[in-house]
């Protein structure tokens, strides 16, 4: 584990977002959607995630997710991925998206 200063922590954007859109990543190589994510002031973002393995598109509409806002955009199979959403492999590598368990305003930053 590299040890980092609160300075480097403070440099990434880590806001909440809600998911308003899913839907299959047509281009991708690997099974992914393309979300659309309400960040709030920050706007509607557009992301691609490997999120296919354990959850549907319909489950994923209104989930509230952890987002990376402050990376360049980066094309993914044909789509300008503009977020980060966060998850965590499990133990047969597939992602599970981090969250929260009580509702919070679209855009705050992770403090």
């Amino acid at each position: 584990m590299q040890i980092i200063e609160w300075q480097d922590f403070e440099r990434v954007e880590l806001r909440v977002g809600t998911l308003i859109s899913a839907a299959p990543n047509e281009k991708a190589l690997k099974p992914a959607y393309v979300l659309q994510v309400d960040l709030g002031e920050l706007g509607i973002r557009t992301s691609s995630a490997q999120l296919t393995a354990h959850y549907s598109a319909e489950e994923l509409i209104g989930r509230q997710v952890l987002c990376v806002c402050n990376f360049a955009p980066k094309r993914i199979a044909g789509v300008r991925s503009e977020v980060l959403v966060t998850g965590v492999y499990d133990n047969d590598g597939r992602v599970v998206i981090a969250g929260f368990d009580k509702p919070l305003p679209n855009g705050a930053r992770l403090a």
